[in-house]
This record gives structure tokens, C-alpha cells and sequence, in this order.
């Protein structure tokens, strides 16, 4: 029997958490009260590698297409990260940088909000990103939820930086402690794994920061799969890649992306919706796939 959102939430809820669903046979997401948003992360645009994706140039207007496609717009499409492929020329770079903004303006959403991967800033500390698409760090609020953009990329030693650390501090200075609170970050904040390049070298003062706060989830990309971690009550939520998989955290020597399929293709890429309900702080998760 179909269920719409409203009854899936309530249903997830009764387990006490967020629900991360990947093709639930017989549910139907239809529209309802509560408003729900869509994680898209790392595209890579000028990525080139056919042993890892020889439709690097397909993905993502595969991936717009499939928001386009759902039954209710989201009420905002974020991006999280690593919009481009990373390239020494600083006019190849914009030049990428152009024409991912110009796929993605076929979103049929009423917002689409972005912040840079290391890919897109960590060469110029984000004046290229800036031009096209804004300040790399910043802060929003939607229907009761406060959203924080946290950039720990453009340095290119991975640190979010003490002036963007004060900054966090004195926005959060600003909420009550039982502020919503949902954070966009690239990479983990947390040491996931340093060796690969998967942590933020003073993450951990932002998640002190977070800490007093307890309806806080962060949601972030770079490690080309779902993840979801906890440090203490803040739950880490990572998104899969619209470009290739990379394998799981130090389950090999090398971090290598995963070849492609050619009998499952698309194999390990999609996007997310995460849902919020109207009342209370828990948030719905839905993992969703490219479509073929």
C-alpha cells in the first residue's frame, strides 16, 4: 500500500531515529506539510576517467533530471562540494566552474544553494567559487531550522581557520540551546580517516562548539559514499558522489576510486532527500540512486 511522507515519517519515528531507506518496495514519497531538502555532492565536473566513469559528462544532468522527476520539489537543492574537478589553470577552472552552473540551472526547485570542495577552492582559497557562486561560508534558516555552512577547504591545510571558528562561535552564540541546528561541511569534521585526507585538522573545535547544542546534525560529502557516525549526541551523515565511488575508510592500501561496472552501472553513485519534520528536530533520510 503507498504511504506519503507525513505517515513515513511518522513511521520512522517510532524507532526512535533517522531511517536511511534505499529503494523501500511499495513506498511512495507524496507530498505533505513537512519540508524536505536534497543533498547532491561532489559532480567533479571536468572529471575524465572512463575506467571509472566513461559518462563523467552524463551524470549529473542524469542526476538533475531525477529531482526534476520527483513527485514534490524539494524546497531547496544543496550542493556539498567538489562541484568541478580540480585543475592548475585557473581559466579551465572557471571555465568548468561556468558550465556546472549552467547544467545545474535545470533545476526546477525554488533554491539551490552551493559551497566548494576542496577541488573547486583549496588552489585559489575559493576566489574562483566565490565568483559564481558566493561566500564559501554562510548561514540560512528554513521553517524553523537553522542551517550553517561551514567551509573547510579553501585552506588548503585542511583547518576551517580561527576567524571562520569565531565567526561559528558568535552565530551560535546567537540561537537557543534548543535551536534546530543542521551544518554543511565537505570534509568530516571528525578524524575519519587523516591518512586519506577524510578529517578537518580543527574539526574538532567546531563539534566543542556544537556540542552544547542538542538537536545538531551535519551532513558533508568528499568521501564518495554513505557514512553516518556519531560524536557523542551529533550524528555525521556523508553523501554519495555523482562521479565514482571511492572504497570504504582504510580498507585498502590505496584510496582509488572503485572501477566502473559495466552490468551495474551508476553502482554506488546518487543523491539524498532528508526530510524535516514540521514539529521536533529528527530528520528522515532517503538514499536515492542515478537512474540508468
Amino acid at each position: 500500500m503507498p504511504i506519503d511522507r507525513r505517515s513515513f515519517l511518522k513511521l520512522s519515528a517510532l524507532g526512535g531515529g533517522a531511517v536511511f531507506a534505499s529503494s523501500l518496495p511499495g513506498v511512495s514519497l507524496a507530498a505533505a506539510d513537512d519540508f524536505y531538502f536534497v543533498q547532491l555532492s561532489d559532480p567533479h565536473w571536468g572529471f575524465e576517467g572512463p575506467k571509472v566513469n566513461p559518462d563523467a559528462r552524463g551524470t549529473l544532468p542524469k542526476a538533475v533530471a531525477a529531482v526534476n522527476a520527483l513527485a514534490e520539489p524539494p524546497d531547496f537543492v544543496m550542493f556539498t562540494g567538489d562541484l568541478t574537478h580540480t585543475t592548475e589553470n585557473p581559466v579551465e577552472r572557471r571555465k568548468r566552474l561556468a558550465e556546472f552552473k549552467e547544467v545545474v540551472s535545470g533545476l526546477k526547485v525554488p533554491n539551490v544553494r552551493f559551497m566548494p570542495g576542496e577541488h573547486d577552492a583549496a588552489l585559489d582559497q575559493g576566489k574562483a567559487f566565490g565568483e559564481f557562486f558566493g561566500p564559501t561560508h554562510y548561514t540560512f534558516d528554513h521553517k524553523g531550522v537553522h542551517f550553517i555552512v561551514v567551509d573547510n577547504v579553501s585552506d588548503p591545510a585542511a583547518r576551517i581557520g580561527e576567524e571562520q571558528l569565531a565567526w561559528l562561535a558568535k552565530d551560535l552564540a546567537a540561537q537557543p540551546r534548543d535551536a534546530r541546528i543542521v551544518v554543511f561541511t565537505h570534509r568530516p569534521l571528525f578524524d575519519l580517516a587523516p591518512q586519506w585526507d577524510w578529517a578537518t585538522r580543527d574539526g574538532e573545535k567546531a563539534v566543542d562548539l556544537l556540542m552544547p547544542f542538542p538537536n545538531v546534525t551535519v551532513f558533508y560529502g568528499h568521501i564518495h559514499q554513505e557514512n553516518h557516525r556519531m560524536t557523542g549526541h551529533i550524528a555525521h551523515h556523508s553523501a554519495k558522489s555523482l562521479i565514482f565511488p571511492l572504497p570504504a575508510p582504510m580498507s585498502q592500501p590505496k584510496r582509488e576510486p572503485i572501477p566502473w561496472d559495466a552490468e551495474h552501472p551508476y553502482r554506488g553513485l546518487g543523491f539524498r532527500e532528508v526530510e524535516a519534520e514540521a514539529q521536533g528536530a529528527k530528520l528522515t533520510i532517503t538514499e536515492m540512486g542515478v537512474p540508468t
